[in-house]
């Protein structure tokens, strides 16, 4: 995943932290990190006011945390602002709390986990797993995710042997490879559901999520074969391993007489597991 969210306690209370795999570094709530540190009933209030206060703080989290979109209580994703490690450390000298020293070396500790996680990647999967859990998503539909990432390092580490480098060159390979197989770029696809920022792998039905994966499954198998050397070429191997889901997928639409492209999103049918039973994702028999 590009952008890792995850959860984590501190005295009984959530930190939300998101992992940026690009610039290899965490960031913090900085609302949750102060909620801990003055157990206010009204954090944001408080940052508010310590920014009015602290003229210099206010300049430092105008410049240096940027909005980034994490899980609210309530299951939605929101802009929330954040800050890496060093901004964190920088608020918490800026508000008295005996819990300073404990929170510093709490925080320590997840980046020494995030090393542990880089050595033993099974650990980032049990993380994600007990965070899509928490979303409300089925241990089904989970375990096709997991798989599917899984699917898509195969392919980037793929792309990047065949001399792929630059970012841009990822996403036009995303997108001819994702048209090839649904008829839209991933771009029109999540706007198709209605999507902005979200995760569009983590908004797909159950066969969505499966002809993605093996989309990108026969584009890895294709490339090893025929060892493309320059971006066209690889343009051409994506445009077959899609070609190759959209096959299968034309299949299964005989068979179940409707489109497997689903307009709806995760929020359309699934709660936070701590407010309602888990769902599954629906198949497209589920489509309305």
């Amino acid at each position: 995943m590009a952008d890792e969210s995850i959860i984590k306690a501190f005295d009984g209370k959530n930190i939300r932290i998101v992992w940026n795999e690009q610039e290899e570094k965490y960031y913090f709530s900085v609302v949750d990190v102060v909620q801990v540190l003055t157990d206010s009933s009204n954090p944001t209030d408080y940052l508010k006011k310590l920014r009015k206060r602290d003229n210099e703080l206010g300049v430092f989290l105008g410049t240096n945390c940027p909005q980034i979109q994490m899980m609210t209580p309530t299951g939605k994703r929101r802009l929330t602002l954040a800050a890496d490690l060093e901004g964190i450390f920088r608020i918490i000298q800026s508000v008295p709390s005996k819990k300073a020293e404990p929170v510093k070396r709490w925080l320590a500790e997840v980046g020494a986990q995030r090393i542990d996680q880089m050595i033993d990647p099974e650990q980032t999967f049990q993380m994600a797993v007990e965070d899509y859990r928490r979303q409300g998503y089925s241990d089904k539909w989970i375990e096709n995710r997991l798989k599917s990432i899984r699917t898509r390092k195969e392919l980037t580490d793929e792309w990047e042997r065949s001399g792929v480098r630059e970012q841009k060159d990822f996403a036009i390979l995303t997108n001819i490879l994702t048209k090839a197989w649904s008829g839209m770029t991933t771009g029109e696809y999540k706007r198709y559901k209605g999507l902005t920022k979200e995760n569009l792998r983590d908004n797909m039905t159950t066969l969505e999520l499966a002809l993605n994966t093996l989309a990108e499954a026969a584009t890895t198998e294709i490339s090893r074969n025929q060892n493309p050397q320059t971006i066209e070429q690889n343009k051409r191997v994506a445009q077959s391993g899609g070609k190759a889901a959209k096959a299968a997928r034309s299949e299964v639409e005989k068979q179940i007489g409707h489109s497997i492209i689903s307009s709806l999103k995760a929020s359309d049918y699934i709660r936070p597991i701590e407010d309602t039973e888990t769902n599954e994702l629906p198949t497209d028999d589920n489509q309305q």
